[in-house]
């Protein structure tokens, strides 16, 4: 599948196509299948994962807690030369090692291989 807008054109019987969208539809395209990377999203609950920019990856998480509460956590990364940092809410950046860059890494090449394969072929 071809991520191209498909338009009717009322003049001719063939179907034409159109390149404009826009980055926040492609980002929320893209997300659409970033959010499948880690299983069953619970009820309640809404998931994005996406590369934002070159090196810069997002994932977000809202749901309402059991007194009706809105919780939300956002994860940056960001990918430097030094390491993969990583950025919960407004808090600090700290570099990630182990069992955590391994499942980064994964979810960013599922992210990568997803994209590629469902939305730019």
């Amino acid at each position: 599948m071809s991520f191209k807008k498909f338009l009717k054109n009322p003049f001719t019987a063939q179907p034409t196509y159109t390149n404009k969208l826009s980055l926040e539809d492609l980002i929320n395209a893209e997300s659409e299948l970033g959010r499948t990377l880690f299983g069953p999203i619970p009820a309640g609950h809404q998931r994005e994962f996406f590369e934002s920019r070159k090196n810069i990856w997002i994932w977000h998480e809202n749901w309402t807690d059991q007194f009706g509460k809105l919780q939300e956590m956002t994860i940056r990364y960001e990918v430097r030369p030094t390491g993969v940092y990583k950025k919960a809410n407004n808090g600090s950046y700290r570099k990630i090692e182990g069992e955590e860059l391994n499942n980064f890494r994964q979810a960013a090449r599922g992210y990568l291989n997803l994209v590629k394969t469902k939305l730019y072929c």
